[in-house]
């Protein structure tokens, strides 16, 4: 048994210490938003924060989660940035097929608890690790870039 932190509700799963989290989340929580994409942690759908930090839940085993505190796409909307992030997505509309998209904006939101007024190298450089087969890289940098706009008026 293992005792987790997600989306601020303490879990306990019955689970092998080496099981990836991602599984944790989608097989025994049921929580489906965060996707698998390559099981190696390159593409970036399946990333999560854990204690603030984006990371890619495919490739972390729950013993390593143990006593932090893990955000998936569910719980995005009490992040800072997370609803700025999210009413952005919309209004440039990002996502087309939206396979990645819980990943990226997971990522984006870490980006933006960070740097509020990110350039575009800072973008990238966070973002790199977020494939979107779609191609919609111009739709998201917009999406950061307005959302950091809308943070900075409300902060």
């Amino acid at each position: 048994m293992v005792q987790l932190s997600v989306n601020g509700k303490t879990v306990r799963v019955d689970a092998e210490p080496d099981t990836p989290l991602l599984w944790v989340l989608r097989e025994e929580l049921q929580l489906t938003g965060t996707k698998f994409g390559c099981g190696a942690g390159l593409c970036g759908a399946c990333t999560v924060h854990l204690d603030g930090a984006p990371v890619r839940s495919c490739s972390i085993p729950i013993s390593v989660v143990e006593g932090k505190k893990v955000t998936t796409i569910e719980g995005v909307g009490v992040l800072p940035a997370g609803p700025a992030v999210q009413a952005a997505w919309v209004v440039h509309d990002v996502p087309q097929c939206g396979y990645c998209q819980s990943g990226q904006i997971m990522s984006a939101c870490a980006l933006l608890a960070e740097k509020r007024n990110p350039a575009d190298a800072d973008i990238d450089a966070a973002m790199a690790g977020n494939v979107c087969r779609c191609g919609t890289y111009n739709q998201i940098r917009a999406a950061i870039k307005d959302a950091a706009v809308t943070l900075s008026k409300g902060a």
